[in-house]
């Protein structure tokens, strides 16, 4: 195995973390802004990149490269390594960033590779490359939302990958289809054909609700889906909040309060 071997425990229902327990000189890799807890032992450092070795060249340059591939995804120049440096066994933890679950892959298992969204990971073992997958399709380019451009996490360790609300797998048989909004979809495996399909019927695409492109999923493989993406949640919750002028109703009660008690 060209990864570090790493053992695991998440804890929690709908506010998960992940505990990774480290051999001496072990390491994993993490997102920015991930990182709740370690032991005294672990050293942590910022790289370029993720580490893995295959960045698309040696040197400066290609670490350059690998990291300037994050940013195209919206992601930080830089990615945390943690490290035991001490003689036993240590733990370091990650929190998911909001409800949901957090879902352990070993991509040993599925050949190597998973494509997920692009703020679905979290931390990886040392040697997991965490790239970039741009889908061909013009289709996908311009309509996509949220699936044109996603990450790949290729390597033989494993990865863990956060989704919000209730996460489902589906296992599709050769020819078999499925469609998900664009939101909703989590990660497939690379045997997965990705493609987004426009919603048919004029009213449907105007009255839907749902926007006027899904995305279309063909077998053979596996595909992990999310019953809340982030940005429904972030949506709801902005349009119920108050705005400064806007309408008396739903929450205007707990905001005068929070105003009489010296809030803004």
């Amino acid at each position: 195995m060209n990864n570090h071997e790493i053992d695991y425990k998440i804890y929690g229902d709908d506010m998960q973390f992940v505990e990774v327990e480290l051999d001496p000189e072990e390491t994993v890799i993490a997102e920015a802004g991930s990182f709740m807890m370690m032991d005294g032992d672990i050293q942590m450092e910022t790289i370029f990149g993720d580490g893995s070795g295959r960045d698309g060249g040696s040197g400066l340059m290609g670490k350059l490269f690998s990291a300037g591939k994050r940013l195209v995804t919206g992601e930080s120049l830089f990615m945390t390594t943690f490290t035991n440096k001490g003689s036993g066994k240590k733990h370091v933890s990650f929190a998911s960033p909001y409800p949901g679950s957090i879902i352990p892959m070993d991509l040993s298992e599925h050949e190597g590779k998973i494509i997920c969204q692009k703020d679905a990971f979290l931390a990886a073992a040392k040697g997991v490359s965490i790239g970039i997958e741009f889908q061909k399709k013009v289709g996908v380019g311009f309509f996509g939302g949220e699936g044109f451009i996603m990450q790949k996490l290729e390597g033989d360790g494993l990865a863990f990958v956060h989704a919000g609300g209730t996460i489902t797998k589906k296992e599709l048989a050769a020819g078999d289809m499925l469609k998900v909004d664009t939101g909703c979809l989590v990660a497939f495996t690379s045997s997965v054909s990705y493609d987004i399909e426009f919603v048919s019927g004029v009213k449907t695409a105007l009255f839907g609700g749902e926007g006027l492109f899904f995305a279309t999923l063909r077998g053979p493989g596996t595909v992990w889906i999310q019953s809340l993406p982030f940005s429904r949640l972030a949506s709801r919750v902005f349009a119920a909040a108050p705005h400064n002028g806007g309408s008396k109703g739903e929450g205007s009660i707990a905001k005068g309060l929070f105003d009489m008690f010296g809030g803004d």
